[in-house]
């Protein structure tokens, strides 16, 4: 039995960055930049004015002043003249500062009479230009890698790129197994339940950048398994659900052998999820989870995450851990690490972790109302309210 470290960084040595392709900018909104980009264009391309008012030269703006408008200009319809002395020219938001301006007089400070403006008192003594290349120049970059959030994408639209390289998002192939197992809306029998971590893994998996196959669930045979296993051709991942363990019925360590899997570990120190086992299935990662709905997506948070961070162009890493405060006393933890259901929430401006009474790991009304997973050392001894603890954030 290996520990969460170990079992981390050899299912990172199963992974690799994926290939690059290239999508329209309509389509890159939660893909991950593969390379870095750069405007093909500066912004803005001419000195704009930010507000509505009168484009002038700014020392002879003086309080009681007048001056003669001699034109405008309009976002998209430049004035073409030059601004001299004792001269204005109205001017909206957007639009080209004239030659000769150095200031936007706001029109709130001007009181207009015909081709004549007189500058109010106390006016506002701001400029109100924007510079020419104030917010990016040509061949500024974004930087690779990131996961392009809408302000990347219009950032991106900005810089006149019209198609951008993104790593190609990861297949992963979900295996059910078991002959307990309906999908729901079926009925089930006596001995069964409705299949649950297939669509619960699908989402979380979706939600970090992957492409999900859900595989039709696998009966307890091997002949069954296989056939299932050979759906799986083309995937990046084959994640098997249930069967992890080395049970009479569990044998998805046998099939896995027979398709030339040399297992790299089988058992992981950690509460939930200890029956775990990883290798590679002719050069394709293939990761055993536990059937336990809960256990298995615990497991996926905690490994499958990071693995397909790794597989978008990401430095393998954990899950990032975050720091808190615990809500109430908790007794000592047991040999493994333990990631109990939490409920994290903010107060006085620090995280607050409240641990759930009932840790038992079949429980998904529990983990349905958890957004964190507390992290317990192995050997831990009990946690007094208000002292400081690690939790991974799940929702």
């Amino acid at each position: 039995m290996i520990s969460v470290s170990e079992a981390l960084d050899r299912l990172f040595s199963l992974a690799s960055t994926l290939d690059t392709e290239t999508v329209p900018l309509s389509q890159a909104a939660g893909r991950i930049l593969a390379k870095d980009v750069a405007a093909r264009l500066t912004q803005p391309p001419f000195s704009s004015s930010a507000m509505d008012g009168y484009a002038v030269i700014n020392a002879e703006a003086q309080p009681g002043m007048q001056l003669e408008v001699i034109g405008e200009s309009a976002a998209g319809d430049r004035f073409e003249g030059r601004v001299s002395s004792g001269k204005a020219v109205r001017i909206f938001t957007g639009a080209h500062v004239p030659d000769g301006a150095d200031c936007v007089l706001i029109q709130e400070d001007s009181i207009r009479d015909g081709d004549k403006i007189t500058v109010a008192d106390n006016r506002d003594t701001k400029t109100y230009i924007r510079p020419a290349g104030g917010d990016f120049l040509v061949g500024d970059l974004v930087k690779a890698p990131r996961k392009l959030s809408p302000s990347d994408v219009a950032l991106l639209a900005s810089m006149n790129v019209p198609t951008v390289p993104v790593i190609r998002k990861p297949v992963v192939a979900l295996v059910p197994n078991g002959n307990e197992l309906v999908m729901p809306g079926e009925t089930p029998g006596p001995d069964q339940i409705v299949s649950s971590n297939n669509f619960g893994l699908k989402a979380l998996l979706e939600a970090n950048g992957a492409e999900v196959r859900m595989l039709p669930i696998a009966k307890d045979t091997k002949e069954s398994l296989h056939q299932a296993l050979d759906l799986s051709e083309g995937a990046d991942l084959i994640v098997t659900l249930g069967g992890a363990s080395v049970g009479d019925h569990d044998l998805v360590h046998k099939v896995a052998g027979e398709r030339g899997v040399k297992l790299d570990f089988y058992k992981v120190a950690m509460q939930p999820g200890k029956p775990l086992m990883a290798g590679d299935m002719n050069g394709v990662p293939m990761v055993g989870l536990p059937g336990n709905p809960v256990s298995s997506m615990v497991c996926g948070h905690i490994f499958l995450r990071p693995m397909i961070n790794v597989m978008l162009g990401f430095a393998a890493a954990p899950v990032p851990r975050v720091k808190g405060f615990i809500a109430k006393d908790v007794s000592g933890n047991g040999p493994r690490e333990h990631y109990m259901r939490a409920k994290a929430e903010i107060v006085d401006g620090n995280w607050q972790v409240t641990p759930f009474d009932k840790q038992d790991s079949s429980l998904l009304t529990i983990l349905g109302q958890a957004n964190a997973l507390l992290v317990r050392r192995p050997n831990d001894g009990p946690l007094t309210k208000g002292v400081s603890v690690e939790f991974v954030e799940i929702v």
